[in-house]
């Protein structure tokens, strides 16, 4: 009996060796690797339920270890390639951190675009299925995803376009760094985790994030004043995958591939959008309990913004037509859809 059972171990340590697909009885470990700490809206409120979700379909063949705060090592913008290459199993990442790698992707982060973040997600996760699986080829995606409404957070106050002149402020990704230009401001890239230290020793004078970032970096702690838009879409938008190492999904037998399809798509989608939502009524409370100055600029300051910005789409249609892109055709992709999904 000891005997048999010791060559079975081997046989699946051998197996595992040279890449062979595990047996639908043998528990599967996945290591997910993110940047937020996990008491972060989306660790929280999606990353963790949704590693619930695959253990419990697989009836415990599958186990979602988490590694979040970039506990596995490397940088937020090396977290694509990680799952790509193989490092870890799976990733959420913002994907703006790697400029210019998405260009089909980011035609939802023109200004004044989107607005809540779960139908949002929904309308995004649509678009790349149907416009932009190419620029994931190297993954097994699971999920695309938005932020809800982009605002500004300050030391000084913005109550108008002219207020944002010569701020250095945080941009999360390349389109956004472009609109911030437009609009007057001095662009600053970096990601989210570098935020709050940037922020406190006056690196930059403001950021763009959501409501939703705010209390896992503190930034309602360090300045106090927040500019909001009229209207239901942000100032801008970032997107954000979920990811899965290619060769670790397609060693998976047939059972655990349906367990992690059925979690891929549409739903996840919207899982991850509705942790924004919540999260963006988590960050505006935290801001409000620390009585600080919240703006919200009226219809007509709001459109001096909209023109403002109005740029950043012909700078991108030029820009994404040299890679061989209709750029305009994909925004109206994206506009239709996000219609499509408003609640």
């Amino acid at each position: 009996m000891t005997m048999i059972r010791r060559r079975s171990v081997l046989g699946g340590m051998a197996a595992s060796a040279v890449g062979l697909p595990v047996f639908a009885q043998d528990t599967v470990t996945l290591r997910f690797h993110q940047f937020l700490p996990p008491q972060a809206n989306v660790p929280k409120l999606a990353i963790e339920p949704w590693a619930k979700k695959v253990e419990k379909d697989s009836g415990g063949k599958i186990k979602v270890q988490l590694f979040p705060s970039m506990q596995l090592g490397g940088k937020p913008p090396e977290l694509f390639d990680q799952a790509k290459d193989g490092v870890v199993d799976l990733i959420w990442t913002v994907l703006g951190y790697t400029p210019g790698r998405f260009p089909k992707a980011e035609a939802f982060e023109l200004p004044f675009t989107t607005g809540k973040a779960e139908p949002g997600s929904l309308a995004f996760q649509e678009y790349i299925q149907a416009n932009a699986m190419d620029e994931f080829a190297d993954v097994k995606l699971i999920c695309t995803h938005i932020h809800g409404p982009g605002l500004i957070h300050s030391r000084n106050p913005v109550n108008k376009l002219e207020d944002i002149k010569g701020m250095r402020v945080r941009g999360g990704s390349r389109v956004i760094n472009i609109m911030l230009e437009q609009i007057g401001a001095v662009p600053v890239g970096m990601p989210v985790p570098a935020v709050g230290e940037a922020l406190s020793k006056g690196v930059i004078d403001a950021t763009t994030i959501p409501w939703e970032v705010v209390p896992s970096v503190k930034v309602q702690q360090i300045v106090h004043n927040h500019t909001t838009f009229t209207g239901p879409k942000g100032l801008y938008t970032q997107t954000f995958c979920v990811a899965m190492n290619k060769a670790r999904y397609d060693k998976l037998p047939a059972d655990l591939k349906k367990v992690i399809d059925a979690n891929s798509g549409a739903a996840t989608a919207a899982l991850f959008g509705r942790a924004m939502d919540e999260g963006d009524k988590t960050g505006m409370a935290a801001a409000q309990k620390a009585g600080n100055n919240i703006i919200t600029l009226n219809a007509a300051e709001t459109q001096r913004w909209q023109r403002a910005a109005s740029g950043v789409r012909a700078a991108w249609y030029a820009e994404v037509k040299g890679k061989g892109i209709d750029g305009e055709k994909l925004a109206a992709a994206a506009d239709a859809l996000i219609a499509k999904h408003a609640k």
